[in-house]
């Protein structure tokens, strides 16, 4: 019996096997993941669930006895070893596993400190997966010290849990700015604005030098030389594609594993969707670590394993939960040359241009903005920017077309 396999059981993998059978897929279907829970959501680990407010069975994606009935093969707390391309088969421990495609939906994993200067010593931790989360959950003790690591959405979403529940929190971003990478300097701007007011300390251009203890974290001393005790650190400092196991099978890699506009990789009976894997995107090559795109790969790459044919068009989306505030984010910010503000009444929102053309927007308490950037952005249209930033005219009122 061979049949599909996927690799990785996050939300691609679920998505993706999820689909096939949606499809009509009637043949064998095994889903392996090296984690002993179903799958399930990772936004809420650093928010609701760390918090309390979310238990594991609200985090899983479909209950356990789901895939029973789907006919899938729920391989958990189990690792794929290897992966031969010319005889079709995987080796599962002592197992070897044939299959007719492959997925491969291994996602990302964290960019953890080196040893050298600490990272190996107890009380650091990283925020990516539920066994992260449940390791530093009892950390989270009121009046002790924090620090975060890096000034991106996972470490600012660390900190305002942290606030809520009463600890010293300190955030140190190298860069000069939170949200460097990824915002403009009037969203950063808000965000410092509110995690300052919920009593955060934010040092920007200040990196971490090294962490000291014996055995466990004490004290982070700082680049500028100030020395900080902490009861234990977070590290925020961004994700890397998992794509060892892809490399090590010969398949192509380019900042994650390398697709074609379908999902297939460069061997024509594996394919790859999600955090791990590169595709082609407007001339050049791109890769997105979301819910929503991992949702929408994985299942254009379940149809075109079935023989769809069909090119992944991607529309990026993203959010963000801190305190009472929740950024949307829609398109791609990169190569903007004018951004405009749009400010309401308890909400925000930054718009990004090019040329006179809508890339992208961040919506900060602002649905309706959301709704109405990403339905254009979507569509590969535009809305003049000055329209945009007069509050007297309601924003569908903008939409091309009306």
């Amino acid at each position: 019996m061979s049949g599909i396999i996927v690799i990785g059981a996050g939300q691609a993998g679920a998505s993706l096997v999820i689909r096939l059978r949606a499809l009509g897929y009637e043949g064998a279907l095994t889903l392996i993941g090296g984690e002993t829970v179903p799958p399930y959501q990772r936004p809420p680990l650093s928010k609701g669930y760390l918090l309390g407010e979310i238990g594991l069975d609200r985090l899983f994606l479909r209950p356990r006895d789901f895939y029973a009935g789907q006919n899938i093969a729920l391989r958990l707390g189990q690792w794929v070893t290897g992966i031969d391309p010319g005889a079709k088969v995987i080796r599962l421990g002592d197992e070897v596993l044939g299959y007719d495609q492959l997925a491969l939906t291994t996602g990302s994993v964290p960019r953890r400190l080196p040893g050298a200067i600490g990272g190996g010593l107890a009380g650091v931790f990283t925020v990516r997966d539920l066994a992260d989360v449940d390791a530093m959950a009892p950390e989270f003790v009121a009046g002790r010290r924090v620090l975060i690591v890096g000034g991106g959405y996972i470490g600012l979403e660390a900190a305002a849990v942290a606030a809520k529940l009463g600890l010293e929190v300190t955030l140190a971003e190298a860069a000069p700015s939170i949200l460097q990478r990824v915002a403009s300097s009037q969203t950063a701007e808000h965000f410092r604005a509110l995690h300052k007011a919920h009593g955060v300390t934010i040092l920007e251009g200040t990196g971490l030098d090294r962490l000291t203890g014996e055995g466990r974290v004490d004290t982070a001393i700082l680049s500028d030389g100030r020395q900080l005790p902490v009861d234990f650190v977070i590290t925020g400092i961004g994700i890397a594609p998992a794509t060892a196991l892809a490399e090590a099978a010969g398949l192509r890699i380019e900042n994650g594993i390398r697709t074609d506009a379908e999902g297939r990789t460069s061997d024509p009976s594996i394919w790859a969707a999600g955090d791990c894997a590169s595709f082609p995107h407007q001339g050049g090559r791109l890769r997105l670590e979301s819910v929503g795109h991992a949702i929408e790969q994985a299942e254009c790459v379940a149809a075109n394993m079935l023989g769809a044919g069909r090119a992944y068009a991607a529309r990026p989306w993203f959010w963000s939960d801190q305190y009472d505030v929740k950024l949307q984010i829609a398109g791609l910010n990169s190569g903007h040359d004018r951004v405009v503000t749009r400010e309401e009444e308890g909400a925000r929102s930054i718009w990004y241009y090019r040329g006179g053309k809508l890339l992208a927007l961040d919506a900060i308490n602002s649905p309706k903005a959301y709704l109405v950037g990403k339905r254009v952005i979507d569509a590969g249209l535009s809305i003049d920017p000055e329209s945009v930033r007069d509050t007297s005219l309601d924003l569908k009122s903008l939409l091309p077309g009306r």
